[in-house]
């Protein structure tokens, strides 16, 4: 087929594809089978393959996830994406419409009430129709551009099926329950851990640094508001909705009503049947639906004053304690866990509750045998609200916190100033070994893919390993002894070892498990001292000054490195080839081209296409920005460039082309 005819048939085969991807996706109303959708897909990939020219952002090829990224670039929403008020009840349902009606002057309102979808906050911006950027919330100010990851959600158009110039939608992305289950249970064969909810799992999914792994989960997308739009005029919040569904996206159906007692008792409703659905909710959202009104209420600093989230009650249940027993954490903090008859409760079954401290169990006087009141703490962690001590028969017992480590004997201390004990011997202790390469191989730390916590324990089990170190000199041999573990799965996993010695040197500093220092800390300190080795050599009084140390991260950092058994772990790191001074990304970007430069993209460029851009400003340690602003440095603008172009002129910001942005790169 030459080049142009291919051209074409490439176009018929996107809007077959889109057409058919809403009617499976969004309509749940398919029209042809999975063989014959895997047909048309299968042309397009072998035309594409054919004519690499021809490939676009907007292609349903896209989906499947590109090359992993090293990091997500931040990205600034053209609106401040507010958060809202929160009403734990419908009387504060009722304030709330009174203080509307007050406001406006009017005796009656419009409201539309949709499901507060438990999941995690997405911007999505398009240009001529385009799919250019998805970003999370974030503060509400500056998100994560996870572009990437957005793509692979198969129920968000990459191209608008409404001709908008420019459209910013707001929505939340979401892992249906049956596909949360089917997740979890993945993850538990291949021994890794588990996601606590459907939450958790939408939000590692849409931040994972790898598009292909977003790819092979279930993820969707409910839209539900626009933050701007060209090219259309809506008077209402329903009529932003018809014209989202109008667009290719899926949105939820609202209850529109002017009457609050029946808002009242819709919240109610949902409140009570919320797991009827196939989605986690965790409260209704109320807003006015003229947005007329909507702009004379304005908005506070952070939240709108025309919504309101109706957030569900937290649901209790009574069961007993069948036990106490004590769990060991990678910083041998102690802690005490209540074993319970197993409860159903807020769509899952609890068994266990954490207890927090001694302190805790006394002040609530927790016994084995009590019967006690359990919620899920925001829905996710499941806590002891109370006991129930009118159901005590006498043979309830005491629970005597341990003097020593249940998992290595060694005596337990109480540092003071802090509720938990700690075990006094970290080197030798088990639970702490274990907990320790278990955070060492997460995928925040050093990244190693296939090394679950079944697989760590084989290994520590089989005395193969008794660090982390000790990872990096595993044979091949040694490896397809583990069950499960056959030649292709040991290959992966000493790939994934070998890629991992290339990590940031906030990666690595992260991985070690030093006392109190996050992930946060560890880029701070990362960006401060450009080398693990300069780090190390940092005296108490340097770290202190540092902004987000302060004293007892500073005390921690130089404990750590003091101790003969850590110089020992970091050389043996060092002699397996783990680059442990390599220069951090943050160094890097300080020399580069665009360091510190704020880019705004517009329009279609000759040669390159809006992600290959975003990524060379990135790599030169540029960022780049949705919208123009008295902060943008350039706007890089190709063909049919359109309103940040005219902003830009208006505000006097230098536009470049694509050939002066290369020459740029170049020099």
């Amino acid at each position: 087929m030459e080049e142009q005819k291919a051209a074409v048939r490439l176009t018929e085969l996107k809007e077959q594809i889109a057409y058919h991807d809403k009617r499976y996706y969004v309509l749940d109303a398919p029209e042809i089978s999975d063989y014959q959708y895997d047909q048309l897909m299968r042309e397009l990939l072998e035309i594409e393959a054919q004519y690499p020219q021809l490939l676009t952002a907007d292609s349903p090829s896209q989906r499947v996830g590109g090359a992993p990224l090293k990091e997500f670039a931040s990205y600034t929403h053209r609106n401040s994406l507010l958060s809202l008020m929160n009403a734990y009840g419908t009387d504060d349902l009722r304030e709330f419409h009174q203080r509307v009606c007050n406001d406006l002057g009017k005796d009656e309102i419009e409201y539309v009430v949709e499901y507060k979808i438990d999941g995690l906050s997405i911007a999505l911006y398009y240009e001529n129709g385009v799919l250019q950027t998805g970003a999370t919330r974030g503060d509400g100010v500056t998100g994560e551009n996870v572009t990437a990851n957005v793509r692979t959600i198969k129920n968000i158009p990459l191209r608008l099926q409404k001709a908008l110039p420019v459209l910013e939608a707001r929505g939340e992305v979401y892992l249906p329950r049956a596909s949360f289950e089917r997740l979890n249970q993945q993850r538990e064969e291949a021994g890794e851990a588990l996601f606590a909810n459907c939450r958790n799992a939408a939000a590692g999914s849409i931040r994972q640094l790898d598009p292909k792994i977003a790819a092979q989960r279930d993820l969707r997308a409910f839209i539900y508001t626009m933050l701007y739009v060209e090219g259309a005029e809506p008077q209402s919040h329903t009529q932003c909705i018809e014209l989202l569904k109008e667009a290719g996206f899926t949105t939820m159906e609202p209850l529109v009503s002017s009457d609050i007692e029946e808002i009242c008792a819709y919240c109610e409703y949902w409140g009570e049947h919320r797991h009827d659905l196939p989605f986690d909710i965790d409260g209704m959202v109320v807003k006015i639906n003229s947005l007329a009104d909507q702009q004379v209420l304005g908005n506070r600093a952070k939240n709108p004053r025309w919504a309101i989230a109706y957030k569900f009650p937290p649901e209790q249940g009574v069961t007993q304690v069948e036990d106490i027993v004590v769990q060991v954490g990678r910083t041998g903090a102690v802690t005490p866990v209540a074993n319970l008859t197993p409860l159903f409760l807020a769509g899952s079954t609890i068994s266990r509750a954490t207890l927090h401290n001694e302190d805790f169990i006394r002040e609530k006087d927790i016994r084995i045998g009590d019967y006690v009141v359990i919620q899920k703490a925001g829905e996710v962690i499941p806590e002891v609200v109370s006991v129930v001590t009118e159901r005590r028969n006498g043979g309830e017992q005491e629970f005597q916190f341990p003097k020593v480590c249940p998992a290595c004997g060694a005596p337990l201390i109480r540092l003071e100033d802090e509720a938990a004990y700690h075990c006094s011997d970290p080197m030798t202790c088990p639970a702490q070994v274990r907990e320790g390469i278990i955070h060492f191989a997460s995928r925040d730390a050093m990244n190693i893919e296939g090394l679950g916590p079944a697989v760590i324990n084989q290994l520590l089990q089989a005395g193969l390993i008794a660090n982390a170190a000790d990872l990096y000199y595993l044979q091949k041999e040694q490896l397809v002894q583990l069950e499960r573990m056959g030649d292709k799965s040991a290959e992966n996993l000493l790939n994934s070892l070998e890629n991992s010695k290339r990590r940031t040197l906030a990666q690595i500093i992260f991985a070690l498990g030093i006392r109190l220092v996050g992930q946060n800390v560890a880029k701070v300190l990362a960006r401060q001292f450009h080398s693990l080795e300069a780090l190390q050599q940092a005296s108490y009084d340097e770290l202190v000054v540092i902004d987000e140390v302060g004293p007892k991260i500073a005390e921690s950092i130089t404990d750590y490195f003091q101790k003969d058994r850590h110089a020992a772990f970091l050389q043996k790191l060092a002699e397996a080839g783990v680059q442990l001074n390599g220069e951090p990304a943050e160094q890097k970007q300080e020399k580069a081209a665009f360091a510190g430069k704020t880019f705004v993209l517009t329009g279609t460029l000759p040669t390159l296409d809006r992600r290959e851009a975003s990524a060379m400003i990135e790599q030169a340690g540029g960022k780049t920005s949705g919208s123009v602003s008295k902060k943008t440095d350039y706007v890089l603008a190709g063909e049919s460039a359109g309103s940040k172009l005219t902003k830009a002129q208006e505000l006097g910001i230098s536009i470049i082309d694509e050939e002066t942005f290369l020459q740029m790169l170049e020099n």
